[in-house]
């Protein structure tokens, strides 16, 4: 057997027989106010980071940082007053290096009454042993503090990634909740590999991720899915999730949902969430509060 094979049987042989994830089933609580069904409304601000973390020198191609750039030329504002004029309020989930180089757009979000969560430094995907993990977390909750005033409750991974010892970092620097795992349509409560319990989860729902239905540029491997195809998809997802009572979690971009067509997509479709009259749309601030409020009455 070669020795490539043989690290890998080696390998295999020594994963554990357990889920990596060893939480509990999502408890069943009611949400808030005889709704059916809830929405975390959530978007991630990279801006320019998306580009770079994976490597630095790509600032210097200018084209390829408008496309992040778009963000705090046009697509924020556009989603803001589209928030506005629905009179939602949402959690935006941005990066340190977004905060520092785009002030005037953070403080504009903040200013509008929406939430701020922690999406790390440089958008690095946190990876286990990764030297630069602790510093991308405390580089981003610094920023945050200096720039805005805020201490985020939330944390969302960059580029969905996490591992055991970032789930300890951000109980340690009392962070709420995260928002980063796909493996539930219900909030639950982490469990950590030495038994105590860790952060609220808020899981994602991977056909909200506008990311991966289609964006225009040169390193994109998605090809742009039509308003049709994704207005069905959206509300097929919604109408299901409120007959479980169960959530959904977007994970939506100004550089993508802050582009015309899709502005005007996500427009008809949260018009279509708030008629239906029985989801809660909230933050990831309200909606884990909620439900450490019901774990708390049950006891």
């Amino acid at each position: 057997m070669a020795a490539s094979d043989l690290a890998l049987k080696a390998g295999l042989d020594a994963l554990p027989l357990l889920p990596a994830n060893r939480a509990p089933l999502a408890p069943e609580f009611p949400w808030p106010a005889g709704h059916g069904a809830a929405m975390f409304l959530s978007f991630d601000v990279d801006a320019e980071s998306a580009w770079t973390a994976k490597d630095p020198a790509r600032y210097g191609e200018l084209v390829t940082m408008s496309f992040g750039g778009y963000e705090a030329r046009v697509g924020t504002p556009k989603l803001l007053e589209m928030l506005r004029q629905l009179g939602l309020k949402a959690t935006f989930f941005i990066t340190g290096w977004s905060v520092e180089a785009h002030p005037a757009m953070c403080e504009a979000i903040l200013r509008d009454g929406h939430e701020i969560g922690h999406h790390g430094f440089h958008h690095l995907m946190p990876q286990p042993g990764d030297p630069m993990l602790a510093e991308e977390v405390d580089r981003g909750l610094e920023v945050l503090k200096r720039r805005l005033g805020v201490v985020p409750k939330g944390y969302r991974a960059p580029s969905g990634e996490f591992c055991e010892a970032l789930r300890v970092l951000l109980k340690q620097r009392g962070l709420l909740y995260t928002s980063s795992f796909r493996d539930d349509v219900r909030p639950y409560r982490h469990l950590l590999a030495d038994g105590t319990p860790g952060l609220v989860e808020l899981p994602v729902t991977a056909s909200y991720d506008d990311w991966l239905l289609g964006l225009s540029q040169r390193y994109s491997r998605h090809t742009i899915q039509p308003r049709e195809a994704v207005l069905s998809m959206w509300k097929d997802e919604l109408d299901e999730i409120r007959d479980w009572g169960a959530m959904v979690t977007t994970v939506l971009h100004p550089q993508c949902s802050g582009r015309p067509m899709r502005l005007r997509l996500l427009r008809e479709f949260l018009q279509y969430a708030q008629g239906c009259g029985d989801v809660w749309i909230a933050t990831g601030e309200q909606i884990a509060a909620h439900f450490t409020d019901c774990e708390r009455k049950a006891g």
